[in-house]
């Protein structure tokens, strides 16, 4: 613990707390839908395919956002393109407020509630670049830690669209969006010197980079998967143990308290052994517990199971973001709205999947079947990669009538 403060106060800790703010209450904005699920699909009479799909778009939309958001973080700032999303996310709220009483409707707000799922990549390139190099776990983890909003969403809206409608809560949710934005407002500070802006084929050249692509495939499974369950657990505690919603959201908040708690916790493993070594161990143990889920146990059995899971997937995208600041220096804001959209995607998959496997099949055991096999993938990737990471050295900007610009790298993951 002494180290961890010692780490916190190593840099400028109120960006550091503006940055879990603005990631806390998006967070809680962007999986609104899915904590309302039960109630949005029996008030519009959905089927078991569509409550897969409406809590899934926001993630969809999250994808889409957070590439647009990372590449102008990095020619803008954090602080000013943090405040301009949290602004704008207001209209969706509204709008899920007054209006959205048709399944189509339904879609295009979610969609643009995707804004809020592009925090990530506002608030991570805030709190990297206002900590040195060293302390960039515990600082990308306890800004990360923001996903948290999840656990209040589940648990709290359900409570409130019990007695006053699902639609009230999307009212109400302004009213913290609104105080984020001031505090964000008033204690973000960019800090260190923004990177230099680049041609458009620099930033392009970054999608040659193997590494990139190794990052977008983990955290597709660790993000993808806690954000993705964290929507469609409300629905799978309902209809597989038949609990009530309120119960369901208790459940499912007490598993997401888990990935969120240990995320930080990944970050700070990550910084004292290495984010590689940390995620082998992780990858496997995340698709033993799925795979071990996938029999559906009785429910006594099975929280503690996807509670252990959720926990890993956590500590994972905790382990993943010790390294991406390391690897992409100078283009973190680019680079963490990629690999955060790849995560987004995967979350955005799996509860279609989930839902599609119970229609097909008559049980969700498939879907997680599935999920576990793909962390034992991820597990297999790395069990022979030992090289530690180097970050990219970027050559000079060129001069406007050299054309093309040119980023450096070096091969971390991959052969």
């Amino acid at each position: 613990m002494k180290e961890m403060m010692k780490a916190i106060r190593s840099g400028h800790a109120p960006t550091l707390l503006s940055a879990f703010l603005h990631f806390d209450i998006s967070f809680m904005i962007w999986v609104l839908i899915g904590a309302l699920g039960i109630f949005i699909a029996r008030d519009l009479h959905l089927t078991t395919v569509e409550k897969g799909w409406i809590v899934s778009i926001p993630l969809l939309g999250g994808a889409f956002f957070r590439i647009m958001l990372g590449f102008l973080v990095d020619r803008f700032g954090p602080k000013r393109i943090g405040i301009l999303s949290l602004s704008i996310l207001l209209l969706p709220l509204v709008w899920g407020w007054r209006g959205a009483t048709s399944l189509y409707e339904l879609i295009a707000v979610g969609f643009l509630l995707g804004i809020a799922g592009a925090s990530f990549a506002v608030a991570l390139p805030l709190a990297s670049r206002a900590y040195p190099r060293e302390h960039q776990g515990i600082a990308m983890g306890i800004a990360g830690a923001g996903n948290s909003g999840t656990m209040i969403a589940v648990l709290i809206a359900p409570l409130l669209a019990e007695s006053l409608g699902w639609h009230a809560v999307f009212g109400l949710a302004i009213l913290p969006v609104i105080l984020t934005l001031v505090c964000f407002t008033l204690l973000a500070q960019e800090q260190g010197e923004r990177p230099t802006p680049r041609p458009m084929s620099a930033y392009l050249s970054l999608l040659r980079e193997r590494d990139l692509w190794w990052f977008n495939l983990y955290y597709s499974v660790t993000f993808g998967g806690f954000v993705g369950l964290a929507s469609f657990f409300g629905i799978f505690f309902n209809d597989r143990y038949q609990l009530s919603p309120v119960a369901a959201g208790a459940v499912t908040a007490l598993c997401v308290f888990g990935g969120s708690f240990f995320r930080p916790i990944g970050g700070h493993l990550a910084d004292r052994i290495g984010g590689k070594r940390l995620l082998r161990g992780l990858y496997l143990v995340i698709g033993i517990l799925f795979a071990l889920a996938a029999s559906l146990p009785p429910a006594v059995v099975a929280l503690p199971l996807l509670f252990c899971g959720m926990a890993a997937l956590g500590m994972g995208n905790g382990a993943i973001f010790q390294q991406v600041p390391q690897r992409f220096q100078e283009e973190i804001g680019l680079i963490s709205g990629i690999v955060g959209a790849a995560g987004g995607i995967g979350g955005f998959f799996l509860p279609p999947l989930l839902s599609k496997m119970k229609a097909l099949t008559h049980s969700y055991a498939g879907g997680f079947l599935l999920f576990g096999l793909i962390a034992l993938l991820c597990f297999a990737t790395l069990l022979f990669d030992s090289r530690p990471i180097e970050a990219s050295q970027p050559d000079p900007v060129p001069a406007p009538e050299e054309g093309e610009g040119r980023i450096r790298m070096e091969v971390v993951f991959g052969g």
